[in-house]
């Protein structure tokens, strides 16, 4: 082939050669564009807020209310794990859950998923996983404060179970680098009703439940069997807080970089700004 011209003939004239080269062409060459592409575009992982608590305090409820920032919707019990994206504002665009849920919302955004976990006590592995996500940026533990007293045992066992995690979690870094800090906001749900306890009762009943669960474990431990010297490392590391301080108090999850809140709100009333404040604050 001295030419142009020949070049072109040869090209142009049907051939097994010219067939195998075309169809080398036609399926390599779009492969390899989608792998330099897949390798050149950073993939975003959003952060993530875990919706945790015992069933019936209103997580569905409030995961509905903050996605359609209106009304929360008729729900039932949850039995597998949910999550919506939503939007929190960069500049106080949008001050409340209402205007962020707006489709022409202020201001600029960053996104992030809300999952909702279910409450069943067999379901609750669900929740523990994503505990040990590298998204997670922060737990709401949503319970219903007008019926705390019926199921209180149940609620902060479970809570014991959620923060004795994190604990652990932030422990284990200690060698290495330090994960980052994983906060706590305890939604006290449901203070439209009469019989709820405010804020203040539902972290004091807390904490005190969450001290006899301490205490109870520990001496289950002591009447196990096992050795002396095995009890004192097994004992510390499932002591939830200060080390064989007789009450429990959240701001002992301080020396763990874990921060406890504990907010008032309704879900059926939409009174969930202060809960929407937090979370906004940890995205």
């Amino acid at each position: 082939m001295d030419n142009p011209k020949q070049l072109l003939e040869y090209i142009l004239t049907p051939s097994t050669e010219i067939f195998i080269i075309g169809a080398i062409i036609v399926f390599l060459l779009p492969i390899l564009v989608h792998l330099y592409i897949a390798r050149s575009t950073p993939y975003t992982t959003l952060p993530s807020i875990l919706l945790l608590g015992p069933p019936g305090g209103g997580k569905t409820s409030l995961l509905t209310l903050l996605e359609r920032g209106d009304s929360a919707s008729a729900t039932h019990t949850s039995q597998i794990p949910q999550s919506v994206e939503l939007t929190v504002s960069n500049d106080h665009g949008a001050a409340t859950y209402r205007e962020a849920a707006r489709i022409d919302a202020p201001g600029s955004h960053r996104k992030f998923l809300l999952v909702d976990t279910p409450g069943h006590g067999k379901l609750r592995n669900h929740a523990m996983t994503r505990i040990a996500s590298g998204t997670l940026r922060g737990i709401v533990y949503v319970l219903d404060a007008a019926s705390l007293d019926d199921y209180l045992a149940d609620a902060a066992a479970y809570l014991h179970e959620v923060l004795l995690v994190l604990q652990k979690r932030t422990g284990a870094g200690k060698t290495s680098k330090t994960p980052d800090a994983i906060h706590v906001l305890i939604a006290a749900n449901k203070l439209d009703l009469f019989t709820a306890l405010p804020a203040s009762l539902v972290r004091s009943n807390l904490e005190a439940e969450l001290g006899r669960i301490r205490q109870s474990r520990s001496k289950g431990l002591l009447d196990s069997g096992v050795g002396v010297d095995e009890v004192g490392s097994e004992e510390q590391d499932g002591w939830l807080g200060e080390y064989g301080s007789e009450k429990f108090t959240f701001n002992q999850m301080r020396e763990f970089d874990i921060e406890i809140d504990v907010v008032g709100g309704s879900v059926l009333e939409g009174k969930v700004d202060k809960w929407w404040d937090w979370i906004s604050a940890r995205i």
